[in-house]
């Protein structure tokens, strides 16, 4: 049999979880409580105002676009980071085609085979696979409450023997812990980088969606036009994640290398995307959208937190976010292995991500992801009861 000439990085390629979860989830024909996919349920996303958006009759609208991005929602991403605290320019802004794209142009500008890059652990599975996928090697570095533990870094890359080509970060409402990187640890992690000359990757897709406490200034505000910052961003979590539409804010020199890559993989990211989200911003509609989601995600993270103690009691000890879409659960017994338990826990009608999946080191088999957005209150219960009840036949056959 011939073999296929596949190119050495193909074996680097290790896919996600996360994502391969919505193909699964569509094969099942019972009933689920859908707690794997970070994303909001329909309910809270702004269906009928981006429906109206979409369908504007606009002269180029489906015609080729500039690779670097539709200019009326460049001016828009300017505004929306003015009114949040940090000034831009438009030679920064450069628009993707998600989140995801941002984090694989900041690997694929940043990262040579073998270039150490540290990473969370836990930490989002795409994040770790689009590095690896660029033949990085990965430095899994502690999250507690705080956030990634900078102050360990020192340590870790010393015996790692050189430094890092770039740390990535998810600083508020760390996918999957939920946790958010404190001041002082944000102050630390920009003068480490500069000490190591590496680069940030600061992933942001839920800075937005805080709904308690109060925000803490981003790593751009901290130190405004700082090139070691590339900061990545998406209207995933924040509109709705169909639409493909995020941007990296970064070092105005980056850009046309940004468009080189640009052209090279998609051209430019979806026209009529972009334009229906341009309008959306234009009209105003962001913080009306925001006033009303954040209380319900505030509900449902509360009613999720409730629904472990009143089924798990001391069994689980969750994390407690101010805000994005997830809690970070791990079982007191370390017994409990969240990716033996997952088929059972799928027979029984709930899905959730299991902890090894956002490790690089195979940690977290007593831990899982619970994506709290997608669900009303009520079936969070109900999800987190099918979850005691896998558990429970779990330890029975034990």
């Amino acid at each position: 049999m011939r073999r296929l000439p596949l190119a050495d990085r193909s074996a680097g390629l290790v896919g996600s979880m996360i994502d391969s979860s919505t193909s699964l989830l569509a094969r099942q024909t019972h009933d689920i409580v859908r707690f794997a996919m970070g994303a909001p349920s329909d309910d809270l996303m702004p269906v009928e105002l981006l429906d109206r958006f979409a369908a504007h009759a606009v002269p180029g609208k489906y015609s080729y676009g500039a690779s670097e991005g539709e200019p009326d929602l460049v001016g828009e991403i300017l505004k929306l980071q003015t009114e949040h605290g940090y000034s831009s320019g438009p030679g920064r802004i450069t628009i993707t085609t998600g989140g995801m794209q941002g984090l694989d142009l900041a690997f694929k500008l940043f990262v040579d085979p073998g270039d150490l890059v540290v990473v969370e652990g836990p930490t989002y599975t795409n994040g770790n696979a689009t590095a690896l996928s660029y033949g990085a090697d990965l430095l899994e570095a502690p999250v507690d409450g705080d956030g990634l533990v900078v102050e360990a870094l020192p340590e870790l890359v010393a015996r790692a023997g050189r430094p890092p080509k770039a740390i990535y970060t998810i600083p508020n409402f760390q996918n999957p812990s939920g946790v958010t990187l404190s001041l002082a640890r944000r102050e630390l992690l920009l003068e480490l980088a500069a000490q190591w000359g590496a680069v940030i990757i600061d992933d942001d897709p839920y800075g937005l969606l805080r709904f308690d406490g109060s925000p803490i200034p981003a790593l751009n505000e901290l130190d405004p036009g700082n090139p070691l910052i590339f900061s990545v961003r998406t209207f995933s979590k924040i509109l709705a994640p169909g639409l493909r539409v995020g941007w990296v804010d970064a070092d105005a020199s980056l850009q046309p290398f940004l468009i080189n890559a640009k052209q090279a993989m998609d051209t430019c990211t979806s026209v009529p995307a972009q334009r229906t989200v341009a309008e959306f911003l234009a009209g105003g509609h962001l913080q009306p959208h925001l006033d009303r989601v954040l209380g319900l995600y505030r509900q449902r993270k509360e009613a999720m937190g409730a629904a472990l103690v009143r089924h798990f009691g001391d069994a689980v000890r969750a994390t407690d976010p101010d805000g994005g879409f997830f809690l970070w659960a791990t079982f007191a017994d370390a017994a409990v292995d969240t990716s033996s338990l997952f088929e059972s826990a799928l027979a029984e009608g709930v899905a959730y991500i299991p902890g090894p999946a956002f490790s690089t080191n195979d940690h977290f088999h007593d831990a899982l992801r619970l994506c709290f957005a997608t669900s009303t209150p009520g079936r969070i219960d109900e999800g987190v009861a099918r979850l005691k009840t896998a558990v429970d036949r779990i330890g029975a056959d034990r």
